[in-house]
């Protein structure tokens, strides 16, 4: 995406960095910030970090309110690599302290998971969140010259390759904060599906992404969206998402779109199995090596079906996520898909011992 200054008024777009300056130099601020650290294992140190001096096109984000994402746990738990020592977090919302990037100070802003370049090959074929330099927000050690990358930090340093949307009033800030990973996920995999109207929509797994892509598959106009997971109390809040019918253990049949979110060969399996003429599967569950599956060619060829994978998304999925939370999100149950909150202090024990809900929410300030 190419990079644009934006002004408040022009700011319904997202922006990456761009060589502006609006620095706060004249106000006072304290000299370092503090960030939750992930030591390895199941250890966590409260640090103090230099505040970072901006770059062009670098801003500073207060934050106000982040989340635990499953995949944070993972991390934790040693089911995919993580760099350590390093902030973790990688969904937040907060307020522009510090802009060098053409940002209005004190507006409240979420941001994408990926720093990009925007000019190798990937990024000049519209897929910047495959950068080949690519860093990742919540992903990079404290040693590796981005200390302040994670949510679980009072501050964070977004680079200027991070794309930055601003957050309506309407939206809260726990709500606002699962645009920046679980949202604007699925607004790139609805893109990947097409046109949803008065299609047969199958998904498959019902955590944070499922039952957003049911309430979002809804909004777009399906005329039926049938969902799955073994999990009681995940299959009623998909029906209050809006989901038509919830499945037992049969495999639909003839459906237009099947997303998979649960991230299982056998959630794979069956999304393929149930793709009827000219029907499309889009997988972004499978984000961990695991088993190979059997794929019959030609019922792909015959059937003219497609098979495709989506991982992050592009900063105009970023928008979309904001548009939607703000027009649609009262659709979701939030109050039984959010548990805590719980303060900075609490993480170790979050991760020791997981609260209620399906995204915990950090109160940053609290």
């Amino acid at each position: 995406m190419t990079a644009e200054v934006q002004t408040q008024a022009q700011a319904q777009s997202p922006v990456q960095a761009s060589p502006a300056d609006t620095s706060a130099d004249a106000e006072v601020f304290a000299d370092t910030v503090e960030a939750v650290v992930w030591l390895g294992g199941d250890q966590f140190e409260t640090q103090s970090f230099d505040r970072p001096e901006l770059a062009e096109g670098e801003s500073l984000i207060r934050l106000t309110t982040a989340t635990v994402c499953g995949s944070d746990r993972h991390t934790v738990r040693g089911r995919r690599p993580g760099a350590c020592p390093s902030v973790l977090g990688h969904e937040g919302v907060g307020v522009v302290e510090d802009s060098r990037a053409g940002l209005p100070l004190g507006q409240r802003v979420v941001f994408s998971v990926t720093s990009v370049c925007g000019t190798c090959e990937n990024c000049g074929r519209g897929l910047s969140a495959k950068c080949q330099s690519v860093a990742k927000v919540g992903h990079e050690s404290t040693d590796s010259g981005w200390a302040l990358s994670g949510t679980y930090a009072s501050h964070i340093h977004l680079p200027a390759g991070v794309a930055v949307v601003p957050v309506p009033d309407s939206v809260p800030d726990a709500v606002a904060t699962t645009a920046g990973c679980a949202v604007a996920t699925v607004m790139a995999m609805l893109e990947a599906a097409g046109d949803l109207r008065g299609r047969r929509v199958f998904v498959n797994g019902l955590g944070m992404l499922g039952l957003t892509a049911v309430a979002a598959a809804q909004s777009r106009g399906a005329a039926e969206v049938l969902a799955f997971d073994p999990t009681p109390q995940r299959q009623d809040l998909a029906l209050f998402a809006g989901a038509s019918t919830i499945l037992e253990e049969e495999v639909p049949t003839d459906v237009d779109v099947a997303l998979e979110l649960s991230g299982t060969t056998a959630g794979v399996e069956t999304c393929v199995a149930s793709l009827g003429t000219g029907g499309t599967a889009v997988l972004a569950g499978s984000v961990s090596p695991g088993p190979n599956i059997e794929i019959n060619p030609e019922q792909l060829v015959r059937g003219w079906r497609t098979i495709t994978g989506v991982h992050n998304f592009e900063p105009h999925h970023l928008q979309e996520a904001v548009d939607f939370l703000a027009a649609d999100g009262g659709n979701m149950p939030w109050d039984r898909i959010l548990g805590g909150p719980i303060g900075l202090s609490d993480l170790a024990r979050e991760f020791a011992e997981p609260s209620s809900g399906l995204r915990t929410v950090v109160d940053i300030e609290g």
